[in-house]
């Protein structure tokens, strides 16, 4: 089933069960995808397409949740963090921050990466590995404080 589908079926499901929170989410998410669609590109949508948008609400909602914190706007706050945990439902299995290092770690030692004079190498095919089980931010942290 593709992320189209499911979001569409889920938006069936929470609009029958009168669930407000998570029928905006899911429009707002279906709008992204259909949004995509109409780009006019001569492909279908891949997997890494559905796993680019569900990353791109990721970070969009991180990155209110931290100004509206900032600014002691609790209800929003909660709001935001609501639909990042609707919107993680869809992601693949997270990966923690020791497992995500122990992945890194061998990544360094396959491309014999020395300094952060390496980062280039390091970085894409940490991401590659990496990419909708931890966000990016983290990945380039992780790789930053095991080549210095």
């Amino acid at each position: 089933m593709t992320l189209s589908e499911k979001v569409t079926t889920d938006m069936k499901v929470a609009m029958k069960a009168g669930n407000k929170e998570r029928l905006e989410t899911l429009r707002m998410l279906r709008a992204q995808i259909l949004e995509f669609e109409k780009r006019g590109l001569d492909r279908k949508m891949n997997e890494e397409d559905e796993l680019s948008i569900l990353m791109t609400a990721v970070k969009r909602r991180k990155e209110a949740i931290e100004m509206y914190e900032k600014a002691s706007r609790n209800d929003l706050v909660q709001k935001e963090s609501k639909e990042l945990e609707i919107i993680s439902e869809y992601l693949p299995k997270q990966v923690s921050q020791e497992e995500a290092t122990a992945i890194i770690e061998k990544i360094i030692a396959s491309t014999g990466a020395a300094s952060v004079k390496d980062l280039g190498k390091v970085m894409p095919l940490a991401v590659k590995e990496l990419k909708g089980k931890i966000d990016n931010k983290t990945i380039s942290e992780i790789v930053k404080s095991k080549l210095s």
